[in-house]
């Protein structure tokens, strides 16, 4: 069994089901395929706005109430707000998270130090430094992953999962695949992990 993963280092969803997602991969015994995103241009794509184009009362209720009130239910810290460097590229941390997978590293450890750094600590995951305290703390090198996420190979990568995204109507991070059939927010989770066990009546795209 495997569940496709497409999702983005910065992702304050794909953060708050990260543990939840890996929990479920282990107690069904499911294959996380991990396919970081460029988010900032899966969703346009999709027809989604940006942050910037959101009302005020959008940003309130998505980015402020339902962040907090899903991070205590799943049981994970959340800074209040939105980290300092949010609007930084993500470029070099997602291309850091296929270097890893590529090497046989623990891609889901680096993906949630990632994402919980951000979201908690507010790490800047377009500055070297903090990147490598992400690395320090699940027992990675960072300056292979520095390297190598540089790569023509892993560049292409990146933009192939980017592509990818856009052509299975990818539309926000993160979004699961079982079979084919799509999952999208963390607050589907469990509808994931019924998939794993039974799917769903019906196939996607409709």
């Amino acid at each position: 069994m495997e569940i496709e993963y497409f999702y983005a280092s910065y992702s304050a969803f794909a953060y708050i089901g990260a543990k939840k997602l890996a929990w479920i991969a282990e107690k069904h015994g499911a294959k996380i395929i991990h396919k970081p995103i460029d988010l900032r241009a899966v969703m346009p794509a999709a027809g989604g706005q940006t942050f910037a184009e959101r009302t005020k009362a959008h940003k309130d209720y998505f980015f402020n109430r339902e962040i907090n009130r899903w991070a205590e239910y799943r049981g994970v810290p959340v800074m209040r707000g939105t980290p300092t460097h949010h609007n930084n590229s993500i470029k070099l941390s997602n291309c850091m998270l296929i270097a890893a997978n590529k090497a046989g590293l623990d891609v889901g450890a680096l993906g949630q130090e990632m994402l919980r750094a951000h979201w908690v600590d507010d790490a800047d995951l377009d500055n070297r430094e903090d990147l490598t305290r992400i690395c320090t703390a699940v027992g990675l090198e960072a300056n292979p992953l520095f390297d190598a996420a540089e790569t023509d190979t892993i560049v292409a990568e990146y933009d192939a999962n980017t592509k990818e995204a856009i052509e299975r109507s990818v539309f926000g991070s993160p979004t699961y695949f079982v079979g084919g059939d799509m999952f999208y927010g963390q607050d589907h989770l469990e509808l994931v992990e019924r998939a794993l066990l039974k799917p769903f009546r019906g196939s996607w795209p409709v």
